[in-house]
Formats: structure tokens, C-alpha cells, sequence
């Protein structure tokens, strides 16, 4: 096992349950209490939990958003899966509104050699696009960014969607239901992402499975205004069929 899959793995195991010991987590990844205790010291470092006597437990709160640096390492392989997915979706030459997140960093990649205009909703998508030559045009906001997250919010970022009309919104996801429609954690992305959605001529989704069933927060909008979303196969069967019932495509990969 990678450090990357056992750091993943203890990340998880702490969140789930609230908390667990060094032994425990011993026991769950096969790796030595010394190991242990190293990955519980470098992980509480990045703020993924909180390192107390004998183990660790979580940061979070009920209903709370996972930190970045947590959520950079759960479902890797299916959020690569999924922005190729929806990079497949978006011809060359659109302009794109790209929402922040971990699933619309990874897009960020595949879009930085295609010869599309892009504005990100992040400071690490906007590195990883102008770090380096590449095919893409990059168009970059105003706004705050907010602490680790790095997504831009606020006045000034809702300014620059409002100046700009794009082919396409690549919206993340943190909550999206058939019923209560696509929410988030926050109220100041909720409204960036309704913003995203008003400045586009079409909206693509992009979530990992585990978000489909699941309601945060704050209200972003009904899931009618969502043309595409490109999931996994973990995605739940019966949200799916819902969603689809509601109007809305569905691609698993």
C-alpha cells in the first residue's frame, strides 16, 4: 500500500467513525503503530484531523465539508475517469466556466492542451493552467479565496461571471438529488455556482457517486437546470434513475 492509499485510508476510517486509535489503524492498513502515528502526525499537520494521545479523531462537523487535502485523496481514480468524461463532452474552441473543487481540478488538466478558453474558480486550477505552456486560453476572475480551499468567491468573482457568457459550466459537486436539486456546503459557492449556471449555455456536472443521494447546505438549484452529469458506477442506481427522469443525462464511467 502507497502512502497516498493509507493516508487516504486512515483519512476516512477517522472520519467515519469520529475517531480511532493508533492500534486500530495498525490493524487496518497492516503498517507498523510507528508508521501510524508518523502518517497521523503529517496529516494533522495538513489539517485533515486532529492528533490527540493514542490516535486521532475528526475535524469536522456534522454536515461539514471534508478539507481539501482529505477529499485531493478519496475517489482518485474515478474523478480522472470522470473529467475525461466530461473533457469528451466540451469541443474545441468552447469557452468554459470551471468550478473549483477536486473533480474540476483534475478537468483542469485535461483541458490545459485543448484549445479552449477557460476561466477557473480556483487558485489551483489557475496555477496548474498557467504554469506551464499549453493549448488553453486562460481567462482569470476576480475574487477571494477562501482559506485552503482556494475556491474564488464573492462580490468580484460574481462580477466576472455576470461580465462573460460561456459555452459551457463545469459544476462540482457537493450535494445533487433528484428532490432537492444541487446544493453545496457554503452559501458564498452556492452562489458562484448559481452564477456559473446563469452565465452558460449548458451545465456539466461532475461528482463522484458518493455525492448523489446526498443533500448539503445550501441551495444551488434544481437538478432540471443540469443538462449533463458524468458520474461513476458507485453512483446509487435509484438517484440515477430519478435524475434521469427528471430530464437530466447521466454518464457513468
Amino acid at each position: 500500500m502507497s502512502n497516498a492509499d493509507r493516508h487516504g485510508l486512515i483519512a476516512k476510517a477517522v472520519r467515519d467513525s469520529g475517531g480511532a486509535t493508533v492500534q486500530d489503524l495498525a490493524e487496518l492498513t497492516g503498517a507498523s503503530e510507528m508508521t501510524i502515528r508518523r502518517d497521523l502526525d503529517t496529516l494533522a499537520a495538513q489539517g485533515v484531523l486532529e492528533r490527540v494521545r493514542g490516535g486521532a479523531r475528526t475535524l469536522l462537523l456534522r454536515g461539514e465539508e471534508p478539507p481539501f487535502a482529505l477529499r485531493t485523496r478519496e475517489a482518485v481514480d474515478a474523478k480522472r475517469r470522470i473529467a475525461a468524461g466530461i473533457c469528451a463532452l466540451i469541443a474545441d474552441g468552447e469557452s468554459v466556466v470551471l468550478d473549483s473543487g477536486t473533480t474540476c481540478l483534475e478537468v483542469a488538466r485535461l483541458l490545459r492542451e485543448r484549445p479552449v478558453t477557460v476561466m477557473p474558480l480556483s487558485l489551483q486550477a489557475i496555477h496548474l493552467l498557467g504554469e506551464t505552456p499549453g493549448r488553453a486560453t486562460l481567462v482569470v476572475p476576480g475574487g477571494q479565496p477562501r482559506a485552503a480551499e482556494g475556491a474564488l468567491t464573492g462580490p468580484l468573482t460574481l462580477a466576472s461571471l455576470a461580465a462573460l457568457r460561456f459555452d459551457t459550466a463545469v459544476i462540482g459537486c457537493c450535494g445533487l438529488t433528484a428532490a432537492d436539486g444541487l446544493t453545496a456546503y457554503d452559501l458564498d459557492d452556492a452562489a458562484v455556482k448559481k452564477a456559473c449556471i446563469a452565465s452558460a449555455r449548458r451545465t456539466l456536472v461532475a461528482s463522484d457517486g458518493s455525492k448523489l443521494g446526498h443533500t448539503a447546505y445550501a441551495y444551488v438549484g434544481r437538478s432540471t437546470l443540469l443538462h449533463t452529469l458524468v458520474t461513476d458506477t458507485d453512483a446509487p442506481a435509484d438517484e440515477v434513475t430519478a435524475l434521469e427522469s427528471a430530464g437530466t443525462v447521466v454518464q457513468t464511467v
